[in-house]
């Protein structure tokens, strides 16, 4: 499990899964997400949150997507500085898992 914090004083958290950020990636909701300007404000929290809606509304099997809603995105502590840190932490797991893709096995 990762901890991400959520406000700039370091006293609000929350705990992000393997799977909160394998869904992530399931369903790309940070593609596109972040404006050309590179600035993540409310507007980018609250557009993730309209995303998040939507893809529920229009499937019946997903799960781990409410899970990620419930437990991350509609979090009470789950602001705009938590959503910086949770692109970030999800950029360095994505890179991590390919550079363990990208290793070549030992037979």
């Amino acid at each position: 499990m990762y901890k991400i914090q959520t406000n700039a004083s370091g006293t609000r958290n929350i705990g992000i899964t393997e799977e909160n950020l394998e869904t992530i990636e399931k369903y790309s909701l940070f593609k596109g997400l972040i404006p050309s300007n590179g600035l993540v404000d409310e507007t980018t929290l609250e557009q993730l949150k309209h995303q998040v809606k939507s893809y529920i509304l229009n499937n019946d099997d997903c799960k781990d997507l409410i899970d990620l809603t419930f437990n991350v995105i509609f979090h009470n502590n789950m602001k705009v500085f938590g959503l910086k840190e949770l692109i970030m932490l999800y950029v360095g797991w994505k890179d991590a898992k390919e550079l363990e893709e990208s290793k070549p096995t030992e037979e």
